[in-house]
């Protein structure tokens, strides 16, 4: 009986524990679903999360990298230079790292550059020794003294870089500290003494630099290949190996080497030359460094015509097709007429292409703006020897300019008149122009001097005529009457119309976007000889060239164009206090054809050269309103 009880209890718990079961089952289930959906919708947020940080930081690296490698940022001149001044309180350390840092973003492709091509309308464009070239603007030796970062400066925009001064063999310059910062005046302090890894160290680096161009133009990495590239078939000059820009090479001699034999000073001066300049576009004679002792000794006219006659000579022996310019760098301290005078008739004796005006000066300019009380630091600092530049330098600067330009286009044109009317009792041109030195030539000299130039070459031209076309006679005059009577067409109405209608020479159109119309400059006629061949107009109006129409290649440069009226100018860089657009105006218009920088790079960053042509647009924009 008892069994049978206990068998239906059974019954009931395994029916209950079953439900039991079921409902636990059914309410895990429940729970289960809902952590699956509560989990799937935080995984979906976590997603959507992470997209928009993943996307936030690729946009904010991908503008960053845009940003921080753009010239134009201000970063660079209020973040970094900063930083290193802050960091690197030698100024030379903080310019070595600066250098080095350039190099190593330069090699992953991560240097500043200046982009959008704003110097694609050819609005700033000039020419100098053949080259039509993107700007006016360039920077001076010691920005990049060993040839490490040539492509990192030519991509921030300058059109002209020069890179040393390279001496013959390696020297470590003067002891350090040799590099000071006048912060109130943004100006420097340098007695480097030519610091140089030697002029065998920088070829091989130059050499490479091109062979591995070559090798990316699919042309190899050997010597013929590199022989192509330096014969211009690559149509970009050898040096710069960039279209519209060029790179120089300032050489100057070893510091050991007397100054009192001529010899060895034009032994070190080839040396360097003969390794260098084949992989230049300019190469640069200093001898105007005023931390080198005696150097500024070479630029008396007997020891720089001899050295820079050697140096022309050893640039036209290089191996290849496209020529190599020389110019001669000299000192802002040299500034007396005879001085002048001196070195430019050693420009034309030699043959030498132009002259860089300016260097660093031993003078101690007085504070800007007037009145300025600098710090007792900075008082101190300003004792210390060697060469001093910064914006107090400029107005020197485009005096100096100034009279370079007409007394290399007085030379000219003299010289030219001189060539035009020889005379066996003739005092030779050194010898007139330094009796001269003390009477400028007047606008009416010059007049009477054309005037002689062209009743000269009038006379020339038909002597030339009379000996190659013996005089017609009436018979020979009568033959061709009647010949040309049988193939004129007849004079009526219609073939009148025809006539005007269909001009047998059609005259091209000349523009010129700094004009006021275009008939007034065809009208004007020949500028006068003292008048820079890139400006629009008279040195007044500061206005820059009309852009070319026909960019000439590297590898066929077209020369200048010169006539006895119009002498071949010789060309003019200019250096020293120039830190802005408006100043680069100035200088050009003083007769200069390149305006170069160094200091206003040291306090304003990579990004001055596109910041100073962007204020030279402005202010030509400004000027063409006005008119």
């Amino acid at each position: 009986m008892l069994w049978d009880k206990l068998i239906p209890i059974t019954i009931r718990l395994l029916d209950d524990v079953d439900r039991s079961r079921d409902r636990f089952a059914s309410t895990t289930s429940a729970i289960a679903a809902s952590t699956n959906t509560a989990q799937d919708a935080r995984s979906f947020v976590t997603r959507l999360k992470n997209l928009l940080l993943g996307t936030t930081i690729g946009l904010t690296l991908i503008l960053g990298y845009y940003y921080t490698t753009d010239t134009r940022a201000s970063f660079h001149e209020w973040l970094v230079i900063p930083s290193l001044r802050y960091f690197y309180p030698d100024a030379e350390d903080a310019h070595e790292f600066g250098n080095r840092a350039l190099k190593a973003l330069g090699s992953f492709g991560l240097q500043p550059r200046e982009r959008g091509n704003p110097d694609g309308k050819g609005d700033l464009a000039v020419d100098v020794f053949g080259h039509t070239l993107s700007n006016p603007i360039g920077t001076s030796a010691g920005i990049d003294k060993h040839c490490e970062i040539p492509d990192v400066l030519l991509a921030a925009g300058p059109a002209v870089i020069e890179i040393g001064g390279v001496t013959p063999q390696p020297q470590e310059g003067n002891p350090k500290p040799r590099v000071w910062r006048i912060p109130s005046q943004k100006a420097l302090i340098n007695r480097y003494g030519l610091n140089s890894e030697g002029a065998d160290y920088i070829a091989m680096r130059l050499r490479q630099r091109v062979r591995e161009y070559a090798y990316h133009m699919g042309w190899g990495i050997d010597e013929d290949a590199e022989q192509r590239i330096l014969d211009g078939e690559a149509g970009v000059p050898p040096g710069s190996l960039q279209e519209g820009k060029l790179m120089a090479v300032q050489v100057a001699k070893n510091k050991w080497t007397a100054d009192d034999d001529i010899q060895a000073v034009i032994k070190d001066y080839v040396y360097c030359v003969d390794n260098l300049a084949r992989y230049a576009d300019i190469i640069v004679i200093n001898v105007s460094s005023p931390n080198t002792p005696g150097l500024r000794g070479l630029q008396k006219v007997e020891p720089l015509t001899n050295i820079l006659k050697a140096v022309v000579g050893a640039a036209r022996r290089v191996r290849r097709k496209v020529p190599v310019n020389v110019i001669v760098k000299v000192s802002p301290d040299e500034d007396k007429e005879e001085d002048v005078r001196g070195i430019c008739d050693a420009v034309f004796d030699s043959g030498v292409d132009g002259v860089v005006v300016g260097n660093t000066t031993k003078r101690r300019p007085d504070p800007i703006p007037a009145g300025y009380s600098l710090s007792a630091q900075e008082q101190r600092l300003l004792l210390e020897q060697g060469g001093y530049s910064g914006p107090q330098t400029f107005d020197r600067t485009v005096a100096l300019v100034r009279r370079y330009r007409k007394m290399l286009d007085e030379i000219s044109f003299l010289r030219t008149e001189n060539d035009s009317q020889p005379a066996p009792d003739q005092p030779s041109m050194n010898t007139k122009a330094r009796s001269n030195s003390d009477q400028p030539t007047t606008a009416e000299s010059l007049k009477k001097a054309g005037s002689s130039v062209a009743s000269a070459a009038k006379s020339l031209l038909l002597e030339t005529h009379e000996e190659t076309h013996p005089p017609i006679t009436p018979t020979e005059i009568e033959d061709s009457t009647e010949r040309d009577k049988k193939h004129l067409k007849p004079q009526t109405a219609e073939t009148e119309e025809q006539s005007k209608s269909q001009p047998l020479i059609r005259l091209p159109e000349r523009t010129n976007p700094f004009s006021s119309s275009t008939s007034s400059s065809s009208a004007e006629g020949p500028s006068p000889p003292s008048q820079p061949h890139h400006l629009a107009a008279s040195p007044s109006t500061d206005t820059l060239p009309s852009p070319s129409t026909s960019p000439t290649s590297p590898s066929s440069p077209t020369p200048l164009q010169s006539s006895p009226n119009r002498p071949q100018r010789k060309i003019i860089f200019a250096t020293g206090g120039i830190t802005n657009g408006a100043q680069a105006l100035e200088v050009l218009s003083a007769g200069a054809d390149v305006a170069q920088v160094y200091t206003a790079l040291v306090y304003g960053g990579i990004g001055t050269v596109s910041k100073m042509k962007q204020e030279m647009r402005e202010e030509l924009r400004g000027r063409m309103v006005k008119q």
